[in-house]
């Protein structure tokens, strides 16, 4: 029996949240796998290429499904993340797009036994 496949959404929690139009915060949200379509899609945004940065919004506008109960989201609609969400969606990106989890190797000061530790971004659930 083959063995099922890897998850390709992965649910988090914003450390400080996105305040929508309408004043409510959202914290709570999907992120799915990147695919090469929204690859191509950063790299023919206009914005993007102008300002390298905005990449990250355009990107992270593709591949977030869900956040509280707003709707479709646009790079326009990210650029009110505030910092501290930014670098936590860029990091939660990179996590489960390069291996899906995080290990840091450990040892224990006592025994010196070597273990790994998962590494826990902050808001995540």
């Amino acid at each position: 029996m083959p063995s099922p496949l890897p998850p390709t959404e992965f649910p988090f929690e914003l450390p400080r949240g996105l305040v929508g139009a309408d004043g409510v915060l959202h914290r709570r949200g999907v992120m799915r796998l990147a695919t090469a379509r929204d690859e191509m899609t950063v790299a023919r945004n206009r914005t993007a290429q102008a300002q390298p940065g905005y990449g990250d919004l355009v990107m992270l506008s593709q591949v977030i499904t869900r956040l509280g109960n707003l709707g479709n989201l646009t790079p326009a609609c990210l650029e009110d993340l505030f910092t501290v969400d930014l670098a936590y969606l860029r990091e939660f990106y990179n996590r489960i797009n390069q291996s899906g989890e995080v290990h840091l190797p450990a040892q224990c000061p006592q025994c010196q036994h070597v273990f790994h530790l998962e590494l826990a971004l902050a808001g995540e659930w």
